[in-house]
């Protein structure tokens, strides 16, 4: 494999050096960057829809998905351990054997953790076409999309090498302290007893989102990347980012610098605009009639009882993730936790933190008693968004 010969040749050149005199011993040497074969095993509860029969990773299951937009081609994720390379990276480059028919895809995706902890967005590698994070991080995951083609068949993955180094420095803008927020149009997945694309099976009533791009796609059961949805000032839900859609799967709008469709402004959905300006000849990035301008789906419980819509509407949308600062989640991972407009246990409830999703904060306050006469210890979300801080796991929170 090229990868392998590159390492062959570099290590008969620092031998070669190494006799000559010119090179101090191997044991001063810091390695730059590092390149290993992935191991290509299904293992664990984070994959979905692949099975590995000693030759290759495929599909398990063929039988096109359902989304809020009709049927859609299978598709499995493979989900690497995270990996620690030997040196800080911001660049790998990948290596990719695979039997992959006509319309079918093999997507190689890499993020990073940043400085906070948190995990960065997901960034495709191609062969020839490292993935650049967005910054230098001591941490990888890699993971692996098999996508069918339109008529069923499915790719094979053989083998995966993979290089992680240092590129040339990059004029990249720091992340803001406020997460980006967008006006878009929310439309309802329903689909129960389907799976979405990051293989969680849909429940009634269930509260997670959907996004056009697997670039914020979470694995299942994370709240990795969550979005705030807002239906009025006083009516929010947080949740975690499960599916993808609606309608395109390359349209990470919520980015400054657009995976696709770069010559949109940012926070529009290419849905959106080609619903409304017939951009694309109002056909979405797969070439399908757009019938509605939806840049997010909601799951029923976000939808109906989260948000209070009967219909589908326009909403304001908070990207967490791309924001800076602390942040948490709800201790019972399995209950939804409500958010007051007071630090009080009396207080009206604004808003719903869905299970599993994370939630940024600004503060923490002991007042609020309430009628029950009892203190207790709230953390500030945002303006009149307050969560009871024993329900919460977070640390070093301020003070407001």
């Amino acid at each position: 494999m090229p990868s392998r010969w590159t390492g062959r040749a570099l290590l008969v050149a620092a031998t070669a050096a190494l006799v000559a005199g010119l090179v101090a011993p191997a044991a001063a040497a810091v390695p730059t960057s590092e390149t290993w074969a992935a191991e290509l095993a299904v293992s664990g509860g984070d994959d979905t829809n692949v099975v590995a029969d000693g030759a290759a990773v495929r599909l398990a299951d063929l039988t096109p998905r359902g989304t809020s937009q009709g049927p859609a081609p299978a598709e499995g994720e493979l989900l690497l351990a995270p990996r620690r390379p030997a040196a800080v990276t911001d660049r790998v480059a990948v290596d990719v054997t695979a039997d992959v028919p006509p319309a079918a895809e093999v997507i190689v995706a890499v993020r990073g953790t940043r400085d906070d902890g948190t995990w960065g967005q997901w960034t495709e590698a191609r062969s020839g076409e490292p993935a650049r994070l967005s910054e230098p991080t001591v941490e990888l995951q890699v993971r692996v999309t098999l996508v069918a083609a339109p008529d069923g068949r499915g790719p094979a993955l053989q083998r995966l090498w993979l290089t992680a180094d240092r590129g040339p420095a990059l004029l990249v803008a720091p992340r803001p302290a406020e997460p980006f927020t967008a006006r878009v149009f929310a439309t309802r997945i329903g689909l129960v007893g389907n799976d979405t694309a990051n293989g969680h099976e849909v429940e009634r009533d269930d509260r997670f989102v959907a996004l056009p791009s697997r670039r914020a796609l979470a694995p299942r059961g994370s709240g990795d990347y969550t979005v705030r949805v807002c239906s009025r000032p006083d009516r929010c839900t947080w949740a975690p980012v499960w599916d993808l859609g609606p309608w395109n799967t390359r349209d990470d709008h919520w980015n400054e610098q657009r995976q696709t469709f770069g010559d949109l402004p940012r926070g529009r959905p290419q849905a959106e605009a080609a619903f409304a300006d017939g951009y694309r000849e109002g056909r979405d990035g797969s070439g399908r009639r757009v019938r509605n301008p939806a840049g997010i789906d909601l799951a029923d419980g976000t939808f109906r009882d989260d948000l209070g819509l009967d219909d589908n509407a326009w909403v304001t949308v908070t990207y967490l993730w791309t924001g800076t600062g602390p942040s948490g989640s709800a201790l019972d991972r399995d209950a939804r936790l409500d958010v007051r407009a007071a630090p009080a246990a009396d207080a009206p409830v604004v808003g719903v933190v869905a299970p599993r999703a994370r939630m940024t904060y600004e503060c923490t306050t002991d007042t609020g008693a309430g009628r029950t006469g009892v203190g207790t210890r709230w953390i500030r979300l945002g303006p009149a968004q307050f969560v009871q801080a024993d329900q919460v796991e977070v640390r070093d929170v301020p003070s407001c």
